[in-house]
């Protein structure tokens, strides 16, 4: 009876080893991994980046030593602020909808005008 000959999935080298083998070596197997999950990393980082930026710009909106501050959706905007992109929502026994990046939030008000706040921390 003939053995089978096995190749690696990355390179298609004759795979040397257990029967159970899929790759000749661990960069091998490295490779194929990080190339079979590149489009799904790929775009949790860009999602990620926007989130730190969205957090970052937040941040900068509030005065030194103060809880909150105003800016307008123009200013936002113009910092590179992406609205499609917050890790959570908190809505008040009010009923106000505020859209968090983190540990900062913002409140759409009336005229284009937005509320920013820095949460408390859990």
């Amino acid at each position: 009876m003939a053995i089978e000959k096995k190749y690696c999935l990355n390179c298609n080298a004759v795979i040397q080893g257990r029967i159970d083998k899929k790759f000749c070596d661990d960069n091998c197997r490295n490779a194929y991994n990080n190339q079979q999950n590149a489009l799904t990393t790929n775009y949790i980082r860009r999602v990620n980046h926007s989130l730190k930026k969205n957090r970052n710009i937040l941040e900068g909106i509030i005065p030194a030593g103060e809880e909150m501050g105003k800016t307008t959706r123009a200013r936002l905007l113009s910092d590179g602020f992406q609205f499609r992109y917050f890790t959570h929502l908190y809505e008040t026994k009010k009923g106000n909808v505020y859209h968090y990046c983190y540990d900062f939030g913002y409140l759409e008000l009336e005229g284009d005008w937005f509320l920013v706040v820095k949460g408390k921390e859990v």
